[in-house]
């Protein structure tokens, strides 16, 4: 009886020590998302005004980004007890959001292509730096949770992308310093916004796939 009884207890332990593990995983990962939302948010007012006093179109794409990003952390934040089809749909939203602000950017860039001048190269660049050293931050913190599902996934991919899409604004603004041109900055902010349409549609496929998967 002591022997059942013991056996009892320690199959009872073993699950505790598994659901205080799974709560801890579920805790750190609202914890990050949290961070990152508060990283993204101030970084959209940051790059804004730098996009108006530098008269940067690529550091305003990124801006875009930045509160697109927020607004991606607050839904995983609320998605994260949902059920998977209530995840995979607030995806899909993301995926559409993405579209939304992608194509305002074009077209604001093809309208700054015909009456803009040459934008600040110096603040261009400091603020791209300050938002790259932002970006790398959130992505490495949200790499351990990149494969936990789709809605992980989706918030780590954007920030990845954000890194990459900041490395090319730094880049454009030495070139623009150098040719005291604009070109730079609209070819920057037109691939940042093709990256972004084409991550949409990979967020909107995978998400599709996955939604009809799901009974």
């Amino acid at each position: 009886m002591k022997e059942i009884e013991s056996s009892s207890s320690d199959c009872h332990s073993s699950h505790c020590g598994h659901s205080h593990a799974s709560l801890s995983h579920f805790s750190k990962m609202k914890h990050i998302l949290w961070i990152a939302f508060w990283v993204n948010f101030s970084m959209f007012f940051v790059e804004v005004g730098g996009s108006f006093y530098s008269g940067s179109e690529a550091l305003l794409a990124d801006a875009l980004d930045f509160i697109g990003d927020a607004a991606n952390y607050l839904l995983a934040i609320f998605v994260l007890e949902k059920n998977e089809k209530t995840k995979i749909k607030m995806v899909i939203l993301k995926g559409f959001a993405m579209i939304f602000y992608s194509f305002f950017v074009l077209l604001k860039t093809g309208y700054d292509f015909l009456y803009a001048g040459v934008p600040e190269s110096f603040s261009m660049g400091a603020i791209a730096v300050i938002a790259l050293v932002a970006n790398v931050s959130v992505a490495a913190l949200l790499y351990a949770f990149r494969s936990n599902d789709l809605n992980m996934r989706s918030v780590w991919l954007c920030s990845r992308n954000d890194a990459i899409g900041n490395m090319a604004i730094i880049l454009s603004a030495v070139l623009v310093y150098f040719f005291q041109a604009a070109w730079p900055d609209w070819l920057v902010a037109i691939i940042m916004e093709s990256l972004g349409l084409w991550t949409a549609k990979e967020i909107l496929t995978s998400s599709r796939k996955a939604y009809l998967e799901v009974k």
